[in-house]
């Protein structure tokens, strides 16, 4: 998947936020720490480096939601990092992301904290982020 099809899902899922730029996306996939994990309509990019196993982004195209695409790259990477010896994975998602929470909850991840007006909404609003986490492997 190309760096302007990353930007293109992600300006598509993220309507709350601003989206990552297709230059961004591409200095991301040249670090040896990155990882990819895509489908047609959503990707995840993770950052390993083991014992920690970060999630960066998820993103599924509107049209392609709540048909397990989020489930299926989530239980992908996880996999990924568990074989790579990472023993926990993190994460930061917005605490307005109802959808996004719900779904790495239904995952295994649990709330560790909250950062206060961590996010920028277009609007100049600002929004917490929440961190999530799991331990992974044996």
């Amino acid at each position: 998947m190309t760096p302007n099809r990353l930007a293109l899902i992600h300006a598509a899922a993220f309507d709350t936020q601003r989206p990552w730029t297709e230059a961004e996306f591409e200095a991301l996939l040249t670090s040896p720490s990155a990882h990819l994990f895509h489908r047609e309509n959503g990707f995840l990019l993770l950052r390993l480096l083991p014992p920690d196993a970060e999630i960066l982004t998820l993103a599924v195209a509107p049209e392609a939601r709540r048909q397990g695409v989020g489930r299926h790259l989530v239980t992908e990477a996880m996999r990924f990092a568990q074989d790579a010896e990472a023993s926990r994975m993190f994460l930061e998602v917005a605490a307005s992301n109802a959808a996004a929470r719900s779904l790495y909850e239904r995952t295994g991840f649990v709330e560790t904290e909250q950062r206060p007006d961590y996010y920028t909404l277009p609007d100049g609003g600002k929004d917490h982020a929440v961190m999530m986490e799991q331990a992974i492997g044996d």
